[in-house]
């Protein structure tokens, strides 16, 4: 049986709700003060499958009744009703931890999407709730037969079902956090360096919320004209301008029932962040050239590398929509903060890249994962995506060493630390008078020409065998040995 407790002092209004939500079957409690639902939460509270609260109650804020709520019955979804236009005191109930809010007047079809996501909020904390005991008793199982060589089991970890891949504290707190903010409706902000992921988290909170089944629309600001974005995010009528030969409904009408991705959410001209407000606001959109708004029932997820906070102070970006979006704000922690998870992130994206080349998954060596912990990887994880994409592309050998990711005239993004780190050592001569080897311009080439002379001492000069141990091809090796003037 579905029950709802309806906090609201004025009498209209909650019978005007009751009705409402009792042609939906829904049973429902009403309380017209503060004292009055602390006392139906005492006698009903585990019965019931969400509250509706007045944010101002003769005998207190409906905030307090929230708290109150979060702290006795945690899996018990809120919602506030708040005054139209009042845009903080949703944000600060949104903050606080309520599920959604509605805005006086309140309409039949806004109760029904509340009951929809009220219920689907419930049944998420239950599954949560039912997913930690499993993993916790997983984890008891899995302690008591670890293997005798202390390496993680990958497989035997709740976290290996998500697609974001470390077991770092970092990555853990993300995939934690995610987890949390899913459940609710609040807008979310994911800030992060360029190359962290923040389309896969976003992603991850939408397949986690109760909004799963719907659409999820990513959408780049960036890289969209300034001149067709309102176009594009919220429609237009045939023949609202030169060239609109037909209808378009937007991309936030086409994410209705789901999520909309905007990702560099910074670069949106200053012009349509007023537009862009006034929809998150009030649930509509007006398509260009039309008269009327069309309501709209979508999440709002926004993503950008660049400091908003920075941006709102040089007059770039506007405060009211920054505050209005950031209700939630999520970190991507940058890679070179969780070196960690490189092993596990590597192989990962190896065998990714070898599924799609239809070849058996290469290896990185000690040396090689050593040497990509060096790297300050500016890019992150696109970065580190696309060196390892460009080498398995040279390479033939299931084994990549150092030399097969250094191979490259620019490794873009990558700046070799180790050049930095060890500038103090001189590097003339390392190998020269052994082999006649030009001197190496710095202490990461020095490493490489060690490497390869010691394959080829340790192998007797054969070339093939050489180039297989350091994972490289023939035709790489010989490149490296004619670079240096070895014969």
């Amino acid at each position: 049986m579905t029950a709802c407790l309806i906090v609201d002092d004025e009498l209209d209004i909650r019978t005007l709700i009751a009705l409402s939500l009792r042609r939906e079957g829904v049973t429902c409690h009403l309380a017209a003060d503060l004292a009055s639902a602390r006392a139906q939460l005492a006698e009903l509270g585990h019965t019931l499958s969400f509250c509706l609260t007045d944010m101002r109650l003769p005998d207190g804020d409906g905030l307090d009744l929230l708290d109150e709520i979060r702290q006795r019955f945690p899996d018990l979804p809120v919602a506030v009703i708040t005054a139209h236009g009042q845009v903080d005191a949703a944000v600060r109930a949104l903050k606080a931890g309520a599920f959604d809010f509605v805005s006086k007047p309140i309409e039949q079809l806004v109760l029904k999407r509340l009951l929809r996501d009220a219920l689907k909020a419930r049944t998420l904390d239950s599954a949560t709730d039912g997913a930690r005991l499993d993993a916790e008793g997983v984890s008891a199982t899995h302690q008591e037969t670890a293997p005798a060589d202390g390496q993680p089991d990958v497989g035997m970890n709740a976290a290996a079902k998500s697609p974001l891949i470390g077991q770092s504290r970092a990555m853990q707190m993300l995939r934690e956090t995610i987890a949390k903010v899913a459940r609710s409706q609040a807008p979310v902000f994911i800030c992060g360096e360029s190359g962290t992921g923040k389309e896969l988290v976003a992603r991850q909170i939408h397949e986690l919320s109760g909004r799963a089944d719907g659409p999820f629309i990513p959408v780049n600001c960036g890289a969209i004209p300034a001149e067709l974005i309102e176009s594009e995010l919220f429609g237009h009528r045939k023949g609202a301008f030169t060239g609109a030969h037909q209808a378009h409904e937007g991309l936030f009408r086409a994410a209705e029932g789901g999520s909309l991705f905007l990702d560099e959410v910074a670069d949106l001209p200053l012009g349509l962040q007023v537009k862009l407000l006034r929809a998150i606001q009030e649930r509509k959109v007006r398509p260009v050239g039309e008269l009327t708004e069309v309501p709209i029932d979508v999440r709002i997820i926004s993503a950008s590398h660049q400091d908003l906070n920075a941006a709102v102070r040089d007059g770039r970006f506007r405060h009211d929509l920054f505050y209005r979006l950031n209700v939630i704000e999520l970190r991507v922690p940058p890679l070179r903060a969780r070196l960690e998870d490189l092993p596990e992130l590597c192989a990962h994206i190896l065998g990714k890249l070898a599924e799609r080349e239809h070849r058996r998954p290469p290896h990185l060596t000690a040396d090689a994962l050593h040497w990509l912990a060096q790297q300050s990887f500016e890019g992150n994880v696109r970065a580190l995506e696309n060196l390892l994409e460009r080498a398995i592309a040279l390479t033939d050998s299931d084994l990549l060493g150092v030399a097969a990711l250094t191979d490259f005239p620019d490794t873009g993004a990558l700046t070799p630390a180790i050049d930095q780190n060890n500038a103090h050592l001189d590097t003339s001569g390392v190998v020269k008078s052994t082999w006649g080897a030009a001197p190496p311009t710095s202490a990461l080439e020095a490493e490489e020409q060690r490497q390869v002379l010691s394959a080829l001492e340790t192998t007797r000069w054969n070339r093939s065998e050489a180039a297989r141990r350091l994972g490289l091809s023939l035709r790489q090796l010989r490149y490296r040995l004619a670079k240096w003037g070895v014969e």
